[in-house]
C-alpha cells in the first residue's frame, strides 16, 4: 500500500533529520494478512478476484479453525488482519471471531461491501470495535450499481458508510480504478468531503478472478496519470491546511515513482530525501509485508495469486508455511531485486517499485517475470533519476 498522505505531509513539512515515521500499526515482524473468511457474497462485482456469489461454498474454516488460526497468527508474528470476502458480514460467526482477534491485540480492518450495514446489525459492527472499516464505492449511483450489478447497492453501501459514522468508527471508501469508474472520481472524492470519511483508497486493477475477465476495462495509462494528478492535488490541499485524512493507493507501485517525478516539479528541493523514504517503503510486498489465507485455509503470497498455494494452516502453522523458501516463487519474491525483465529489468526506480505487480504480468505474458503491463510512466521516467532544481 502506498500511504500518499504520508508522504505529501513529509513533503509538506520535512520531519526532523534522521528521524523515521513509524508504521500507522504496530507489527509483530510479521505480514499483513487478508484473511478471505467466507466466499459467499450477496453481490456479484465485475473486478470480484474470488469469483463470489451468493450461495454456500463448502470446506470453509470452521468456527473453530478460525480461533485456533487467530493463536497461530500471533504466535508467529501477524498483528494486522484485515477481514475480508467475500461478503465477510455473510459469516454468522464474524463477529466473535473479530472480538476475539481484537482481545488478543490485533489491530482489525473489516473490508465490506457495505450493504449488510443497516440499522440492525451496526450493533454488532461497533461492539466489535473495528480500527478501520473500508467500503467498496465504484462511483456515485448508476455507475456503482452496474458495476456491482444490483439496483440500489450505492445507497445501500451509503447508509453503511454513515452508520459507521455515527458510530464513531473510522471508516473509508474503496475504488477500483477503470476506464468508468474514473468518470466517477470527482464525485466520489465530493462525496468523501462531505460524508467526512476518513480515509480514501485507489486500488489499481489487478487481474485476477472477475478482475482479468475484465481486464479490457482497465484505465489507460493517461487516465491513471490523470487520476494520479487528482489524487496528488487533493493530498497537498490537506497537508497544507493540516487535515489528517488519509489518501492511499494499491496495486500499482510505480505510483511512487510518478510521486518522484511530481515532486521534481513543485518541491525539488525534497526529491533527496523523498527519494530515500520511497526506497525505504521499497514498493511491491507480496509475499513479504502482506499474506492472504483463503476460505478453505490455504495461504497465498497475497490475495491477488490465489491460484498459488504455499500450504494449508490446517495442515501447518502459517510461521513455517510464510517463512518456507522452498516454493519456488516465495524464494524469489523475498528476493531483492527481484530478477525482472524488460522494462523492469532497466528500471532505475527499480528500488522503489520492487517489481510493480508480478500477477499483471504473469496474466498477460506467462511470464511472472515480465515487465508490468500496468506500469504508466513513460521511458523517460523509468529510466532516469529526477535532479534537483528550480521548479518547472
Amino acid at each position: 500500500m502506498f500511504r500518499l498522505s504520508q508522504f505529501m505531509r513529509d513533503l509538506v513539512t520535512p520531519p526532523e533529520p534522521g528521524t523515521r515515521r513509524r508504521p500507522p500499526v504496530a507489527a509483530g515482524g510479521g505480514p499483513v494478512v487478508i484473511w478471505n473468511l467466507v466466499r459467499r457474497c450477496n453481490l456479484s462485482c465485475l473486478h470480484c478476484y474470488s469469483f463470489s456469489a451468493d450461495h454456500e461454498f463448502p470446506g470453509e474454516l470452521t468456527t473453530e479453525e478460525c480461533l485456533a488460526v487467530l493463536d497461530d497468527l500471533y504466535v508467529s508474528g501477524v498483528r494486522v488482519l484485515i477481514l475480508s470476502g467475500g461478503e465477510p458480514m455473510m459469516r454468522p460467526d464474524l463477529p466473535r471471531i473479530a472480538q476475539r482477534a481484537k482481545a488478543m491485540g490485533f489491530y482489525v480492518g473489516l473490508s465490506t461491501n457495505g450493504t449488510l450495514i443497516d440499522e440492525r446489525r451496526i450493533g454488532e459492527v461497533a461492539e466489535v470495535g473495528y480500527d478501520y472499516v473500508g467500503i467498496s464505492l465504484d462511483g456515485v449511483s448508476e455507475t456503482h450499481d452496474r458495476f456491482r450489478r444490483r439496483k440500489g447497492a450505492f445507497e445501500e453501501a451509503l447508509r453503511g458508510i454513515r452508520l459507521c459514522h455515527d458510530a464513531e468508527l473510522r471508516v473509508g471508501i474503496r475504488l477500483t480504478l477503470t476506464e468508468t469508474t474514473a468518470r466517477d472520481l470527482p464525485a466520489l472524492l465530493d462525496l468523501m468531503d462531505r460524508e467526512f470519511i476518513d480515509k480514501f483508497y485507489l486500488s489499481h486493477l489487478n487481474y485476477a478472478g472477475r478482475g482479468d475477465v475484465n481486464r479490457r476495462a482497465d484505465a489507460l495509462k493517461t487516465t491513471t496519470r490523470a487520476v494520479m494528478d487528482q489524487l496528488f492535488d487533493l493530498a497537498l490541499a490537506d497537508a497544507k491546511s493540516g487535515r489528517k485524512r488519509e489518501i492511499v493507493t494499491g496495486n500499482n507501485d510505480a505510483d511512487g515513482v510518478y510521486l518522484l517525478w511530481w515532486a521534481q516539479r513543485t518541491f525539488p528541493e525534497r526529491v533527496p530525501d523523498l527519494l530515500a523514504r520511497l526506497r525505504r517503503w521499497g514498493g511491491n510486498a507480496s509475499g513479504v509485508g502482506v499474506a492472504n489465507i483463503d476460505t478453505q485455509g490455504d495461504v497465498h503470497p497475497d490475495t491477488m495469486w490465489g491460484h498459488h498455494t504455499l500450504g494449508n494452516v490446517r495442515a501447518r502453522s502459517f510461521g513455517a508455511i510464510w517463512n518456507d523458501l522452498g516454493d519456488p516463487l516465495m524464494a524469489v519474491l523475498k528476493t531483492r531485486p527481484r530478477p525482472v525483465k524488460g522494462r523492469c529489468a532497466t528500471c532505475a526506480h527499480l528500488a522503489i517499485c520492487n517489481g510493480n505487480t508480478r500477477i499483471r504480468a504473469e496474466k498477460t505474458s506467462g511470464d511472472t517475470w515480465a515487465e508490468d503491463p500496468g506500469c504508466y510512466l513513460t521511458d523517460t521516467e523509468v529510466t532516469t533519476v529526477p535532479k534537483t532544481g528550480a521548479p518547472q
